[in-house]
């Protein structure tokens, strides 16, 4: 078997479906017995310091040839051309979506990211990817020949415990407080069914502070109290909770790569209200959810409320996701999947 190194920025045990999958990947690459480095880069990527793009360039290019390197996507895509290109060791792109494709970046950056993150799949002897979507979108719009890019679609875990739904019923999101989550276009959505009885937990850790401070803004001046509750960062303990406790699974984000936290959700056998954008069809059956259009909050309302007051449709979903849920691949499937592409490395 190959020795790898696993390089990745920041902290590893960060709350974002990234990390989680590199976090496990990386763990259950070792469970099968391989010799996987984990190397800790800067934390300012993919907008790196001059201190933190040193460090990284020649933290990489002193890896031997014979040990394979996994880079992390917010890493690899914004990495300098000319200092990856010094890294003798064959280098596997982890890419969960492309960097270009963040919300709120301006003009400027979004060009550079595109740029950079182009010219950098050149020098990649493979990319790994969590979804056909990923896939489609490295192919068409960064070059990339489909042979070099393999998908290992997330793991997920089988749920603990019996499902044990709250009244009223509990509408659960899940992700980081950041813009491209659409947390505010949920609040909007939810304050448009008012009349329905339900709470709502929103679940993610403060990522953006300043996207964060807007949500509580528009919490209050939606006037929905103690009906809604931004959680925060939670326990994965309280988070299994909120799962089993849940009736229906919402998220109105502007664009996912992949989204582990649909996963969850499935295994969950929650109902899905979420937007029809990235790789959230794919992710989500067709017929284990409701998707509308991105940033339409009138749309997002229309469907919770046909969940929260159609039993039968509502029951249908949640059967519909219970069966997919349990046809989703472990963390242990994830790994043999990368296995293979690092053994077959030339």
């Amino acid at each position: 078997m190959r020795q790898a190194a696993f390089a990745i920025p920041g902290d590893i045990t960060t709350l974002t479906g990234g990390y989680i999958y590199e976090r496990r990947l990386l763990e259950g690459l070792r469970d099968l017995g391989r010799d996987v480095r984990h190397i800790a880069l800067g934390a300012s990527f993919p907008v790196p310091t001059p201190g933190h793009m040193a460090e990284a360039v020649e933290a990489l290019a002193a890896l031997p040839e014979e040990r394979a390197l996994i880079l992390d996507g917010l890493v690899f895509g914004s990495i300098d051309t000319a200092g990856l290109a010094r890294v003798r060791a064959p280098i596997v792109a982890m890419i969960h979506h492309p960097l270009a494709l963040e919300s709120g970046l301006d003009e400027a950056l979004r060009d550079h990211l595109y740029r950079t993150e182009r010219d950098n799949l050149a020098l990649a002897a493979h990319v790994l990817v969590p979804s056909a979507h990923t896939a489609d979108m490295l192919a068409s719009r960064y070059g990339v020949d489909p042979s070099r890019i393999t998908i290992a679609r997330p793991g997920t875990d089988r749920p603990e415990g019996t499902p044990a739904p709250a009244a009223p019923p509990l509408i659960l999101s899940v992700g980081i407080q950041h813009r491209r989550k659409g947390h505010d276009v949920l609040l909007h959505a939810l304050a448009a069914i008012t009349d329905l009885d339900w709470r709502a937990v929103i679940a993610g850790s403060r990522y953006d502070e300043g996207h964060a401070e807007e949500l509580d803004r528009l919490h209050a001046e939606l006037g929905l109290g103690d009906r809604v509750r931004l959680a925060g960062r939670v326990s994965a303990e309280a988070l299994q909770t909120l799962y089993r406790s849940a009736t229906v699974f919402a998220l109105a984000t502007r664009y996912e790569g992949y989204g582990i936290v649909f996963d969850e959700a499935l295994a969950h056998g929650l109902p899905i209200v979420s937007c029809r954008t990235g790789a959230v069809p794919d992710t989500v059956p067709p017929d284990a959810g409701l998707l509308v259009p991105p940033e339409d909050p009138e749309a997002l309302a229309a469907a919770l409320r046909r969940v929260l007051t159609e039993t039968d449709l509502r029951d249908t979903l949640a059967r519909n996701a219970a069966t997919a849920g349990a046809a989703l691949p472990s963390w242990p499937d994830t790994a043999r999947i990368a296995g293979r592409v690092l053994d077959a490395l030339a």
